[in-house]
């Protein structure tokens, strides 16, 4: 795959920020995460969203004019007119049990001597539960799969079970179609 506006996705806990590390590193070009546009940085973090306007006109000044770079997370509808600015989308998925182990594992390291609130790692962790729940009116699995269905760039479908290397690999092997749609 050629270096280009690359958006990967999937659930918490799935591998979306370290294989778009991973991709970005090997193109040497930025990588970006949403979260980073999404939340207002505060301490403790994620609890101050941005406002969508402000979230947008960031991306729009810190990356998107490039020509190629790697963002990782999820933005289904308030991230759509960066969406349309992509080449291709990587989508991963990974078996609920383990995306829920290594999350665990993630935020256990996180928050390793740091304030610990019991609450917030408890509705993060039932959040996280919920992608799998067809009827979860949160980031679901099912929300991503219908808004892929939308979109004009190729997809690329991987189960990241595997190594991030072999993933890195698959996605820099891909050779997507042409989108159907130019970029504005």
């Amino acid at each position: 795959m050629r270096r280009c506006r690359l958006h990967v996705l999937g659930a918490s806990g799935s591998g979306t920020t370290t294989l778009a590390r991973a991709i970005a590193d090997a193109w040497s070009v930025p990588h970006a995460d949403t979260d980073d546009y999404f939340w207002v940085p505060t301490d403790p973090p994620y609890v101050v969203k941005r406002p969508v306007a402000d979230r947008l006109a960031l991306m729009r000044s810190m990356f998107v004019p490039r020509e190629a770079w790697v963002l990782s997370g999820s933005m289904p509808g308030w991230g759509d007119p960066i969406v349309a600015e992509c080449d291709a989308v990587v989508f991963l998925t990974l078996d609920p049990q383990e995306r829920m182990r290594r999350l665990e594992a993630r935020e256990a390291s996180r928050r390793a001597g740091a304030g610990f609130d019991e609450v917030a790692w408890e509705a993060f962790l039932e959040w996280a539960r919920g992608y799998d729940d067809p009827a979860f009116e949160g980031r679901s699995r099912a929300g991503h799969e219908a808004w892929l269905e939308t979109l004009d760039q190729p997809v690329l479908r991987l189960d990241s079970a595997v190594p991030t290397g072999e993933l890195r690999d698959l996605v820099l092997a891909w050779e997507p179609a042409a989108p159907t749609a130019p970029r504005p």
